[in-house]
């Protein structure tokens, strides 16, 4: 493990541990039940790459060469401690380098592994209840849980939650977890018909958190205004920062600007997803207009007042806003161009939509059609 001052930067053992130790209980199944769903699940996931394939024209047969699991939220909190250890670990090795004699690197170094242990633990506890299922770009191989071929990632679904979501909206069972599988199944063929996406999505990611100020004494005081945030005060005299997340308060000007080509991306492919879930749907899920509504309206209620102030520190509100916006690009890019034009998307990563085209789709037509023809 990466460490600092002598103390482990973090401690995944204990973000596991603490994650699974608070995660709320699942619904309530029979152990019978509990194998049907499971199995369902793996049909719905193998009946939906044909479906998004020809909804798409993205991909083969021969591309789906990564895993699908089917995992408890316990395993998905395994799956994705393993990720961020991945993806975090060339931010780790600079802050192992930097740590020197400073006050700020000593304090952070005698507290740091622990509290930070518990701090994502946390974290992971309040996401693992709420994921349907996730596309892992970045996923190492770990004891229980395969990667795919060449590092390509692997598809997740997270059974316990599915069946809490059916139940709470009142819908048709099979119906439903067809409908998620077409959605998670959309973020896979993205990534293995598109060769270079996780490439370049892992580039700026790295950029993102090579910019990062690793100086110990300023990602506390980080830590302070992003606390502050939540709390609703501010130290006297300041202006309101207007509810930024802390992933917004921890930027630096060069992190904001990568931090909105990564935005554009991510409501591309949310956006894509929701867009062939919906287009897929009617022909093969019957009760999808009453899902899509109900499920819609779940996004929009939100939770309890901590869900929803946990949400803004997170950035999970934006995230929400992804999939609105990306949808409505995907939209009007197929009303205008078919999906033939769309998929130029995938040419390369100078044809991915800038943050401005995603909410001006006309732009990226014009930018990306227009400049092709003779």
């Amino acid at each position: 493990m990466t460490s600092i001052g002598g103390a482990e930067m973090v401690d995944w053992n204990l973000a596991v541990a603490t994650a699974t130790r608070l995660l709320r209980p699942g619904p309530e199944v029979s152990r019978d039940e509990a194998r049907a769903v499971v199995a369902e699940l793996r049909r719905h996931a193998k009946a939906s790459e044909e479906h998004v394939r020809g909804f798409t024209g993205m991909g083969t047969e021969e591309t789906h060469d990564t895993p699908v699991l089917v995992v408890d939220r316990p395993g998905w909190v395994r799956a994705n401690v393993a990720g961020f250890r991945e993806i975090l670990k060339p931010l780790l090795d600079k802050m192992q380098e930097r740590r020197g004699s400073s006050t700020g690197g000593a304090v952070l170094g005698a507290v740091g592994g622990k509290v930070t242990g518990v701090e994502l633990g946390m974290l992971l506890s309040f996401l693992a209840s709420r994921v349907l299922g996730q596309y892992e770009t970045f996923a190492p191989a770990t004891r229980d849980l395969p990667a795919g071929a060449n590092g390509a990632g692997r598809l997740l679904l997270v059974a316990p939650n599915i069946v809490h979501v059916e139940r709470e909206l009142d819908v048709q069972p099979h119906d439903f977890r067809l409908w998620v599988c077409l959605h998670e199944e959309t973020h896979r063929t993205q990534f293995t018909a598109v060769p270079w996406l996780r490439a370049h999505l892992e580039g700026e990611i790295q950029s993102f958190l090579g910019e990062t100020d690793v100086d110990p004494m300023t990602v506390l005081e980080r830590m302070r205004e992003a606390a502050q945030s939540l709390a609703g005060g501010r130290p006297e005299g300041e202006e309101d920062d207007g509810g930024r997340s802390f992933v917004e308060i921890v930027q630096t000007p060069v992190q904001r600007e990568i931090l909105g080509r990564l935005t554009a991306v991510m409501s591309l492919l949310e956006g894509h997803a929701d867009y062939v879930m919906d287009g897929v749907g009617p022909q093969v899920v019957p009760s999808v207009s009453e899902i899509r509504e109900k499920f819609q309206q779940r996004r929009a209620k939100g939770a309890s007042r901590l869900d929803m102030a946990l949400r803004k520190l997170l950035g999970l509100d934006a995230k929400l806003r992804q999939y609105r916006d990306g949808e409505r690009f995907v939209r009007a890019v197929v009303e205008e161009v078919g999906m033939d034009g769309f998929n130029r998307v995938w040419t390369s990563p100078n044809t991915l939509p800038t943050k401005s085209e995603i909410a001006k789709p006309a732009d990226w037509v014009a930018r990306v059609h227009r400049r092709a023809e003779p």
